[in-house]
C-alpha cells in the first residue's frame, strides 16, 4: 500500500501495564477511505490500540502516523483530524439532540454560529431532524448511536475510531448504524472499527485485522481470511443416520477435514471445486440410492475464521 493510501500506519507498536504486554509489537496499515474491521478476543489489545490512535494513550514503542502525522511528536494535529465513538455514549439526557451537538461543537472552539449550522447538517445527515429538539432521555438505543456518532463528526475528522459501536443495541439499531458508517465512508472519511460482532465486520469491513496477546496474526478481507481457514464447504444432510458411514465412504471428497455429525444427519468437507463436487456428490448418493434431505456448498463463517485463529492455540495451551 503507497503512502499516500495509507490514513493510518503503526510499525512495532508496544505497551504494557507493569508486567502485562497490551500491544506487543503491533503492525498495521489502514487504507484511506475505507473501513478496516480490528477483531480479537478480550484483553487482545484491540481497546489499548483505540486509545493509542485517539492520542488518550502514550505508546512504549513503535512509530505511528495518523492522517499523515506522527502520532507522538505532533499530537495536536492529529487530534484535529480525527474523531472517537467510544463503546458508551458521551451524551446528556436532559439535553435535546441539537443542544448535545452545538454543545460539542462549542468544546471544539466552532463557534456558536458555526456550531448551530454543523449540528443542524448532522441532525438532517443522520435522520435525527425530526427528534432534535427532543431531549436524549427520549431517544430508542439506535437513535442515541446515532447521534453519538453525529457528535464525533462536529469537526468533519479525517479518520474516525469506532469502539464496539453497537454494543447492546437490537438488529433494528445495530442497521442504522450500519447505514450511517457506509454513508461517512462513501463521503471518503476513513473509519477504524473494533467490534466483538463477526456479522458486523463482515457487513462493513473492507478489511480485516484479527488482534491475539497484542500483535496482528492475520489481515486480509473476510474472504480471503474465509479462504484462508479452509474455503468451501459441503453440507449433505442424510434422511437417515445409519447411512452416514456409507455415505462417506463414497463421495468423491473423501480427505481431510471431513466431519460427521450423527445427532443432526450431517457429514460437512472442504472441496475445491464447488460445483463439480455439488453435481458429483449429487450424482454419487443418487447412485448409491441414499436419500438427502439437503445438500449445500457455503463459506465459513467470520465466526469461525476467529475461532480458528484465535480459539485453537488457547485451547492447546490451556491442555
Amino acid at each position: 500500500m503507497a503512502v499516500a493510501d495509507t490514513a493510518i500506519t503503526v510499525e512495532g507498536a508496544h505497551k504494557k501495564y507493569g508486567d502485562k504486554k497490551a500491544l506487543d509489537g503491533l503492525d498495521l496499515l489502514v487504507g484511506r477511505g475505507t473501513v478496516h474491521g480490528v477483531l480479537g478476543p478480550n484483553g487482545a489489545g484491540k481497546t489499548t490500540l483505540v486509545r493509542i490512535l485517539s492520542t488518550l494513550l502514550r505508546p512504549d514503542a513503535g512509530r505511528i502516523e495518523v492522517a499523515g502525522h506522527d502520532l507522538v511528536t505532533r499530537p495536536q494535529e492529529v487530534r484535529f483530524r480525527i474523531g472517537l465513538l467510544g463503546q458508551h455514549a458521551a451524551l446528556d439526557e436532559e439535553l435535546s439532540g441539537v443542544q448535545n451537538l452545538e454543545m460539542f461543537g462549542r468544546l471544539y472552539h466552532l463557534g456558536a454560529r458555526h456550531a448551530r449550522v454543523r449540528a443542524g447538517e448532522l441532525l438532517d445527515r443522520f435522520g435525527l431532524e425530526d427528534t432534535g429538539r427532543k431531549p436524549v432521555r427520549a431517544y430508542s438505543g439506535g437513535m442515541r448511536r446515532r447521534l453519538d456518532l453525529a457528535a464525533s463528526l462536529i469537526t468533519e475528522p479525517e479518520v474516525l475510531f469506532l469502539d464496539e459501536p453497537t454494543t447492546g443495541l437490537d438488529p433494528r439499531g445495530r442497521a442504522e448504524v450500519w447505514a450511517a458508517v457506509r454513508s461517512l465512508v462513501g463521503g471518503g472519511t476513513t473509519v477504524l472499527l473494533t467490534t466483538q460482532y463477526l456479522e458486523e465486520a463482515d457487513q462493513l469491513a473492507d478489511r480485516i485485522s484479527v488482534v491475539d496477546r497484542g500483535r496482528v496474526i492475520a489481515d486480509g478481507t473476510a474472504d480471503e481470511l474465509k479462504a484462508a481457514t479452509g474455503g468451501d464447504r459441503i453440507d449433505v444432510v442424510l434422511r437417515d443416520a445409519g447411512q452416514l458411514g456409507a455415505a462417506v465412504a463414497l463421495l468423491p471428497f473423501v480427505g481431510p477435514g471431513v466431519t460427521v455429525d450423527a445427532d443432526r444427519r450431517l457429514l460437512s468437507a472442504p472441496v475445491a471445486d464447488r460445483m463439480t463436487a455439488l453435481s458429483g456428490v449429487v450424482r454419487a448418493l443418487e447412485e448409491a440410492g441414499i436419500e438427502a434431505e439437503d445438500v449445500a456448498l457455503r463459506r465459513p463463517t467470520l465466526d469461525e475464521v476467529f475461532l480458528h485463529l484465535t480459539g485453537d492455540q488457547r485451547v492447546k495451551e490451556a491442555a
